[in-house]
């Protein structure tokens, strides 16, 4: 996060306009019009009732939950259920499930915001006269146009949002003063209509009507962007989200009963089916001008959450939650990453949702349900984090935890109603979390056949390989990726692969770690050098947001060792060196296959098949840790879990007839 941006500024609270508050600030253009559809008959309960809710909805769970309470959880000013796990995850192994669900659920979201965003702002050229003929909610031509700006959109995510992003801030200031004045215009008419920020109403209405309780299903509409809001906690800083909200949460409630106000407005037998008070009451004049900007929000709003999704990605990549795929960085801006394989696949999700459901109201009908699991998975997150990382007292987290699980719950039920109508959905949803979890189930069944070895009684050996002119070299700078923590310590299967079957003799032998930290965006390393010009290790400590280009920062390491005068790394070959060229650097990476010589559980062997099919679409160990192919070499090793032994062979002898 720029440092700038950790202060509160007049710059700082519009850029957070601009990549916060995209997704909830849009959902005045379908959330009081879902609650008209599935409330049936509209009158002046419904309205009020409704409104109430949405108010008090986005108190307690926006502003309360995440403005002043989830966005404490700053992990060196990083959000995002990843970075509350990396805070708590010493406290408890099994946290890692909720993350996993969390985040799965949470880019599940990321297939239906876009599309329910961008339809409803187009379905509103509907009231437009000269659109009215060929506009129509789920025809062809709206789907033409919303499905193109999809396109459009995903295909500009590989050049960054450096050069558009500036401009994301002033439209979404634009946004906002639009809709408080469009509400106010109409609150002028029915000053009444502030009537519903008493909770009586939103009391009545969940008790009277007779859908009552399962209203709660498009009432939570309105705070389905609070999850990702928290998630992009480090592009903005705290102090500027919590004082834009202010002004953000009063233009939504402006609208919010300014379409109130419009309703009640009308004839008591009006029909309300297909009809959008929000574009209803922008005066007829300003219908364009409006529908433009509604337009450009929503594609903001996409793409915040669109860039949100790769960052979550990108994280997960780095927790060992996700298998390693390409990662590019398309732009100087810190931590802006682009994941070709999640934006197409995220590209021919919102498209296919466009075709699925045709119209903005079919859409809110399925919408909603992956974020409150989400939310839920935040709060038990973030019951530890009050609990044993800010150490507040038990009774004050047990109250909190108590509202925060009694609200989110009845949001759950109401939502849960929507599944059978979002079963497009859970294949999606499904497969996100079955990767996680079996990426992180296969690696920790992995690490435990880990076998370290005392690296000291190793430096005799490879000292002795390397003076051994026998044997013919393998490299002058040979390279190894290690797991062990413990700078004394090496894998044995490392120690197998240079000194078993062919040697490896090279003049150097370099142990690299690669240590992640909680931080999100530590760049450090260290080198120890264990034998005199033999045996280097080199640590790096890379935050959980850093992509590991371990040659890039190899390279670095070894530049500053030469300027310290620490190695040298001119060619030891006695015809090169007189030249003064450079030394050979060879790197050697093990990647695991499963072994044939294994007696599984049933829970393992599905676990490890799983992960060795999914490992085979995921990149290569070398890409992944932006390796050159030209100085690295692949072996493969057999992962054998638990050796057969039930084996029974009879000799007989061999001149016996069969």
């Amino acid at each position: 996060m720029s440092p700038n941006l950790k202060k509160l500024t007049a710059a700082g609270a519009l850029i957070t306009l601009g990549i916060i508050f995209g997704d909830i600030g849009t959902s005045p253009l379908y959330v009081f019009q879902t609650l008209l559809i599935e409330g049936g008959k509209v009158n002046a309960s419904l309205v009020l009732g409704s409104i109430s809710c949405i108010f008090w909805t986005l108190t307690l769970q926006t502003t309360f939950k995440y403005i002043f309470i989830t966005l404490q959880a700053d992990n060196r000013g990083e959000g995002g259920i990843f970075s509350l796990y990396a805070l708590v995850r010493r406290y408890g192994k099994w946290l890692a499930i909720p993350a996993i669900i969390g985040a799965g659920t949470l880019l599940a979201d990321g297939i239906i915001t876009p599309p329910i965003s961008v339809t409803s702002a187009i379905e509103g050229l509907s009231l437009v006269p000269a659109f009215a003929s060929i506009i129509v909610p789920g025809n062809d031509v709206v789907l033409i146009i919303v499905i193109t700006i999809m396109i459009l959109l995903f295909f500009f995510q590989q050049f960054g949002t450096g050069v558009v992003g500036a401009a994301f801030g002033p439209v979404m200031f634009l946004w906002f003063v639009m809709i408080a004045v469009i509400g106010s215009m109409q609150m002028v008419h029915y000053p009444q209509i502030v009537k519903a920020l008493n909770p009586y109403y939103g009391a009545r209405l969940l008790i009277d009507h007779p859908k009552g309780f399962w209203l709660l299903g498009a009432v939570f509409l309105c705070t389905t962007g609070a999850e990702a809001l928290y998630s992009d906690l480090g592009h903005c800083g705290r102090k500027n989200i919590q004082v834009s909200w202010i002004f953000v949460k009063t233009a939504l409630m402006l609208n919010y009963f300014g379409q109130g106000a419009w309703v009640l407005m009308q004839p008591a037998n009006k029909d309300f089916n297909g009809i959008n008070p929000f574009f209803e009451m922008v005066p007829h004049a300003f219908l364009i001008p409006s529908i433009a900007i509604a337009t450009l929000a929503t594609i903001i709003a996409s793409q915040a959450l669109i860039s949100g999704s790769f960052t979550l990605i990108s994280e997960a990549i780095s927790m060992n939650f996700w298998p390693k795929i390409t990662v590019k960085y398309p732009s100087n801006i810190r931590g802006q990453v682009y994941i070709p394989s999640i934006n197409w696949i995220l590209c021919v999700g919102c498209i296919a949702v466009s075709l699925y459901f045709r119209t903005s109201a079919a859409m809110t009908a399925a919408y909603g349900f992956s974020i409150t699991i989400a939310m839920l998975m935040t709060t038990i997150l973030m019951y530890y984090f009050m609990r044993y990382v800010k150490h507040w007292p038990v009774w004050l987290v047990t109250i909190i935890l108590c509202v925060f699980l009694c609200v989110e719950f009845s949001f759950f039920v109401a939502n849960a109603v929507k599944i059978l109508k979002r079963l497009f959905f859970l294949v999606f949803e499904f497969g996100l979390i079955f990767t996680m979890y079996i990426w992180f189930r296969a690696r920790k069944i992995n690490n435990r056949f880990l076998h370290f070895i005392d690296l000291k009684d190793q430096i005799p050996l490879l000292t002795a390989l390397s003076e051994d002119q026998g044997v013919s070299k393998f490299a002058t700078h040979l390279i190894y990726l290690t797991k062990a923590n413990n700078h004394k310590q090496i894998e044995q299967k490392i120690m197998y692969s240079i000194l078993s079957r062919k040697p490896k003799r090279a003049d150097v032998y370099w142990f690299v770690h690669i240590h992640r930290t909680d931080e999100p965006y530590t760049m450090e390393y260290s080198v120890e050098e264990l034998e005199n010009d033999k045996v280097i290790r080199v640590e790096f400590r890379l935050g959980f947001r850093i992509h590991p280009r371990v040659n890039v920062l190899f390279r670095k390491v070894v530049e500053d060792m030469v300027s310290r005068k620490e190695v040298d790394i001119t060619s030891r070959y006695e015809s090169l060196r007189k030249y003064h060229l450079a030394a050979d650097f060879q790197f050697v990476i093990m990647e695991k296959f499963l072994s044939y010589n294994n007696e599984f559980s049933v829970s393992e062997g599905f676990i490890l098949n799983s992960y060795f099919a999914i490992k085979k679409l995921a990149q290569s160990e070398a890409k992944a840790f932006g390796l050159d192919t030209s100085e690295t070499r692949i072996e493969k090793i057999p992962l054998v879990v638990k050796p057969l032994s039930n084996i029974y062979l009879t000799r007989v002898d061999a001149s016996a007839p069969y």
